[in-house]
């Protein structure tokens, strides 16, 4: 790219080692550009359209529709538009505020409405009804295809007879408060919904429904990257009333949520679509791109850019401030002993860690997980040598304008030289403005993809 997507300001202080860092990062991102991967997955010949290793014949099918859902989903719903053109009958798209084309136009004849994330809001019910709405009226000479990206939960919200928004915004916050991970809120939105966890497969059959997946959950199961919604669901009731135990939040829950919880937990409701379900006999799903993926490109990058570079590992999960600890370690280990790589390395993560609020700040996990690293690198004799970061592929972590930070062996001293505690900071869950001030605050502005974090540890000779 000629022109670089993050903030001007980042790493002021060392020019060099921006030039040699943020294309790494620029790399990791190209890589996972959903409208590019779906071209890469999705090809057309003539009036046939090929995906993977399944073709359709586009005179087999009556009506063709998109609908779609998550922060990739412009972008995912373009390639499909250019590779139809004038065979696409319509659909619906649901994105987060600000994630949508500059003119809204280019995706004729396919609706686009805007919806709140993390925590679902009125506009995200309407789109799910509207996309309800065109999953039924389709039929089995219809072909539909459905774009599924990360932040697909919360903007596709559908509540389940006897549940109302307020129950599952209520729901929503006291699961991301506690520390869960996605695939345990996943487990309790599924059982709270009538889309999530294959039901909406229920209610695209007897339709050909293919689903295109950009992946933003470790380990990428398909049943829980936007809590599942067209494939078999592999989590129970039990499953979801497990992770309320498991947390205690049962108190703060609605009473609405506990008593349905508790009514599928005694057998009085039907649970979700399993395997072998006849609603699933018509559907293909396929991964477009995922953390893996932007992280071995980003590790190639890295090597083309002098660095010794390895991937170790896409399946991090964990409280941020823990894997920041294990991070600066490994930074150490490169220096102290040259394991698993001598220096100049740069060691690539990737996955999705958890903060567990206790303060009343402002942050996501990755600016978190910087001024942790922040910290630790701070009485280090080799701390000189190391930077970390913590980029959220999506632009955007937690509720905040921020794709993450850059933690160096001068970031706690930037901050004390302007009054500020670092600790201080952390303790009160405050990352955004302290690393907005020493001048570490990652910026790019929607990426629009969404495959997880990654976190890179970069150790300098």
């Amino acid at each position: 790219m000629n022109q670089s997507r993050f903030n001007a300001n980042i790493l002021d202080n060392d020019p060099q080692r921006r030039a040699r860092i943020l294309p790494i990062l620029e790399a990791a991102l190209d890589a996972v550009d959903p409208a590019e991967a779906m071209l890469g997955v999705v090809r057309r010949q003539g009036d046939v359209l090929r995906v993977r290793e399944f073709s359709y014949d586009l005179n087999d099918y009556r009506s063709i529709y998109v609908v779609g859902f998550g922060k990739a989903a412009t972008p995912m719903a373009s390639a499909v538009r250019v590779l139809l053109g004038n065979r696409l009958s319509g659909g619906v798209l649901a994105t987060k505020y600000g994630h949508g084309p500059t003119h809204p136009d280019d995706l004729q004849p396919i609706d686009l409405l805007q919806a709140g994330h993390p925590v679902p809001d009125e506009a995200g019910l309407d789109a799910a009804r509207q996309i309800v709405d065109v999953l039924r009226k389709a039929g089995a000479q219809d072909l539909i295809f459905c774009l599924v990206s990360g932040g697909g939960s919360a903007l596709l919200t559908l509540p389940a007879e006897g549940i109302s928004l307020a129950d599952l915004q209520a729901t929503t916050q006291a699961l991301l408060g506690c520390g869960a991970t996605i695939h345990e809120i996943n487990a309790v939105r599924k059982h709270l919904s009538q889309v999530k966890g294959g039901q909406l497969a229920r209610l695209a059959a007897p339709a050909t429904l293919v689903s295109l997946l950009v992946s933003d959950v470790v380990g990428s199961s398909l049943d829980v990257i936007a809590s599942g919604p067209t494939v078999p669901d592999g989590s129970t009731w039990a499953d979801a009333w497990a992770v309320i135990n498991s947390y205690d939040i049962e108190e703060v829950l609605p009473e609405a949520v506990r008593s349905r919880l508790q009514a599928g937990l005694n057998g009085m409701l039907e649970d979700t679509p399993k395997a072998g379900d006849s609603v699933f006999a018509r559907c293909q799903t396929v991964i477009i791109a995922d953390n893996a993926i932007a992280a071995g490109a980003a590790a190639e990058k890295a090597t083309e850019s002098g660095f010794n570079a390895a991937v170790l590992s896409t399946f991090v999960e964990g409280e941020a401030k823990e894997v920041a600890k294990i991070a600066v370690a490994l930074g150490r280990e490169v220096i102290a002993h040259g394991r698993p790589l001598p220096a100049p390395a740069c060691l690539i993560f990737g996955g999705e860690t958890t903060v567990t609020i206790r303060g009343g700040g402002k942050g996501g996990r990755n600016q978190e997980l910087a001024l942790a690293a922040s910290l630790f690198l701070n009485p280090l004799p080799e701390r000189e040598r190391l930077v970390l970061v913590s980029l959220a592929s999506d632009g955007t972590d937690g509720p905040t304008d921020s794709a993450g930070g850059i933690a160096d062996g001068r970031t706690v001293e930037r901050g004390q030289r302007l009054g500020l505690s670092a600790a201080d900071h952390l303790a009160n869950n405050d990352s955004y403005p302290y690393l907005q001030e020493v001048g570490d605050l990652l910026l790019t502005g929607p990426t629009r993809t969404n495959v997880n974090d990654l976190i890179f540890v970069f150790v300098f000779e």
